[in-house]
């Protein structure tokens, strides 16, 4: 398995290897490599089973570094990284040739951001290069959130994990560019819409893409755990499968059950907090994926705030 630590140098001693190293951000683990090396990007696709269709997002320690791998930095998206970064927004820029078409699946814009995570920033800071990170995870499964998560999964093939702790988001970057004037999200993630639209005004969301996405992360089926999972209303569910007699567990917004064990059901926020809610995610998919029961019942969050991006990882990881 790899060895967990919080050694910059030695993380560093590894990806200037051209090795990839487990690292923490506020969203969720990611599994970096040098993302101007393409034979360090080749690994990160491998290790992680990922069709090369699907573009990385690069890593990097602050606003003023991005120049050296984007061609230009359009105003509204300029005002967007200033307020946000570091923090969880992915914009998607015009690239220089010095990215590898790896890294982009052959498009003209490389998705970019800063991570708000000082023991991931501080190793940035020593880096000459960007990292390119997609979560630390096969690919399709669930998103990692603590160093445990990633060395379950990968850590028989990487060498090192860079411990963090749990992280603070809990859901990934969302994704921003702009097609013409328009401001489009691509991908709903930890910053809030409306976050977006107080800076930049009215925006555009995209739904995601079976094939070809055109930014990280946007595929139909993604986020999933190995058991069934089946998105419905749960009184209605809970009732359908004990009839059945189905071994289920549940996972719900903030209620609990009486007629389902406490060990096979988890709230999200007993509070009904959406960023409690969104923190606790893909670790409660996790713990029930990992427990005894043959399939998960689910329901919706409202849709609002966070609960819009939270429902769009539950509604993909129902797909099959």
């Amino acid at each position: 398995m790899a060895q967990i630590g919080k050694d910059i140098d030695l993380a560093k001693s590894f990806l200037e290897q051209g090795q990839l190293v487990g690292i923490p951000t506020e969203t969720v683990y990611g599994l970096a490599g040098n993302a101007l090396n393409p034979e360090s990007v080749a690994l990160i696709f491998e290790t992680k089973n990922r069709p090369a269709f699907d573009p990385l997002i690069l890593h990097t320690s602050s606003m003023d570094r991005v120049s050296d791998f984007v061609t230009e930095f359009p105003e509204k998206l300029l005002t967007l990284a200033e307020y946000v970064w570091p923090g969880p927004l992915t914009l998607l820029l015009p690239r220089k040739s010095i990215v590898p078409d790896l890294v982009t699946s052959g498009l003209d814009r490389v998705a970019v951001r800063v991570p708000k995570h000082p023991l991931t920033l501080a190793l940035l800071e020593t880096l000459d290069f960007p990292l390119a990170a997609p979560s630390a995870n096969p690919f399709g499964y669930i998103s990692p959130t603590s160093p445990a998560h990633v060395n379950a999964q990968l850590g028989e093939k990487i060498p090192y994990i860079l411990d963090g702790g749990p992280c603070e988001v809990g859901l990934e970057s969302t994704i921003v560019g702009m097609e013409g004037a328009e401001i489009v999200i691509y991908r709903l993630g930890g910053l809030e819409i409306a976050e977006i639209e107080k800076l930049v005004g009215p925006v555009k969301i995209k739904d995601h893409s079976s094939s070809n996405p055109q930014a990280p992360g946007l595929l139909e089926s993604h986020y999933s755990p190995r058991k069934p999972f089946v998105l419905g209303n749960l009184k209605d569910l809970i009732g359908e499968h004990l009839e059945k007699k189905t071994d289920f567990a549940v996972l719900s917004f903030s209620d609990y059950y009486a007629e389902v064990s406490t060990g096979n059901q988890i709230a999200l926020s007993p509070n009904k907090n959406l960023h409690e809610a969104a923190k606790n995610l893909f670790a409660a998919m996790r713990k029930l994926d990992e427990g005894k029961a043959d399939l998960i019942l689910a329901e919706l969050l409202p849709e609002e705030g966070l609960g819009r991006a939270i429902n769009d990882r539950l509604k993909r990881a129902a797909v099959k």
